[in-house]
């Protein structure tokens, strides 16, 4: 689906002129947003193209993540599943225990003296993102029966 065609659908249960005037905006550019770009003019760049083309242009899910958790949610990448097939399940299977062991160990090693700081909680937070990750990832590859992607380690895939 296409910007324009998912601004054009969140259009019909949200007024263009409540976004408008919510967003300090003209109503003809919020309305633009849900018109297909042509070279006539028509259309405008709205905010989803321009948060895809940053995210195209820094390679840095940062930003995406940012957004998720603006409206309580997390971003989860998709492994990237090549098309050849490797049935190695047993490794990657090893793989997705070992990362949930290193959770739990990075939550029990936090949790030694009864408190957890700030710092615990975000190393705690940056291995269930990692978790998360690896998870999907070994999800996908059951979908496209090639477990070779996953046996490689989750932080070179972000």
């Amino acid at each position: 689906m296409k910007s324009h065609e998912v601004l054009r659908d969140v259009f019909e249960s949200c007024s263009p002129k409540e976004v408008a005037a919510g967003m300090g905006l003209s109503v003809s550019l919020v309305y633009k947003w849900a018109e297909p770009p042509t070279d006539q003019g028509s259309g405008a760049l709205n905010p989803l193209d321009r948060v895809e083309a940053l995210m195209r242009y820094t390679n840095d899910q940062r930003i995406i993540q940012w957004l998720c958790e603006r409206v309580d949610g997390f971003f989860v990448k998709n492994a990237n599943v090549a098309k050849s097939r490797s049935y190695a399940v047993v490794p990657a299977t090893n793989k997705i225990v070992q990362e949930f062991a290193d959770m739990l160990s990075v939550i029990a090693t936090a949790a030694l003296d009864n408190s957890i700081t700030k710092g615990e909680a975000e190393k705690i937070r940056e291995r269930w993102e990692d978790l998360k990750s690896v998870t999907e990832g070994f999800v996908s590859c059951c979908e496209h029966g090639n477990f070779q992607l996953i046996t490689g380690d989750a932080r070179e895939r972000k």
